[in-house]
């Protein structure tokens, strides 16, 4: 099992950083060249977390802390990324800014950012309690609710991003528990490798994008 994932984990950074740097290059407006940052920030976030698991299995050390503090890295750059989506929508679909959901998304963003650096988040210990699981995800499940809606208004005015508010959906049903409950049931680790191929889809999607 531990080469699989580790092969998946690695196939997956390599994938999301390539791709990153591939539609940042290419875009050519503002919605282009944010699809490659958010693509960027998603795949460099991650890799403070994958790398660490991955040579958590091959290597003979304490990782805990890097495990930890990886989780607290990644949590925030997927806010990032997905306040970076709200913007990118915006930008694609010409949408007049409508100033009260730009405060909520920014709030929100804020709000999720600012749980995840109490310390009561034991990312050193690699321990964190499923009381702040829930705590922390509430913001980040309203963001992501946010941006499955605004994606899910318009899905039929540009043909290759009609799934992004379905692939989004699916990630944080997938997510979610392992954020709240992994640490009392690790199987449901495993809900991550589903997550992970909703995000690779949806970087395909911003590439298709870019590509036409």
């Amino acid at each position: 099992m531990k080469y699989g994932e580790s092969a998946f984990d690695i196939i997956y950074l390599v994938f999301a950083i390539v791709m990153g740097v591939r539609i940042l290059r290419r875009g050519k407006d503002a919605a282009g060249k944010m699809m490659g940052l958010a693509v960027l920030i998603l795949g460099c976030g991650d890799a403070f977390h994958l790398v660490p698991r991955v040579l958590n299995y091959f290597v003979t050390a304490d990782f805990a802390p890097w495990l930890g503090v990886g989780k607290l890295v990644t949590s925030v750059t997927m806010t990032v990324f997905y306040l970076l989506m709200y913007r990118i929508w915006l930008k694609i679909y010409g949408v007049g800014e409508d100033r009260r959901m730009t405060a909520a998304v920014y709030a929100l963003t804020a709000v999720r950012v600012l749980l995840c650096l109490f310390p009561q988040n034991r990312w050193l210990q690699n321990e964190s309690s499923v009381l702040w699981g829930v705590l922390r995800n509430i913001p980040f499940a309203a963001l992501g609710g946010v941006v499955v809606w605004l994606y899910w208004q318009r899905r039929a005015q540009v043909k290759c991003l009609r799934h992004v508010w379905l692939l989004v959906t699916l990630s944080f049903l997938f997510y979610i528990p392992v954020a709240v409950g992994a640490g009392l049931v690790p199987m449901l680790g495993m809900l991550m490798l589903p997550k992970t191929v909703c995000y690779m889809i949806l970087i395909w999607a911003f590439w298709t994008y870019i590509k036409e």
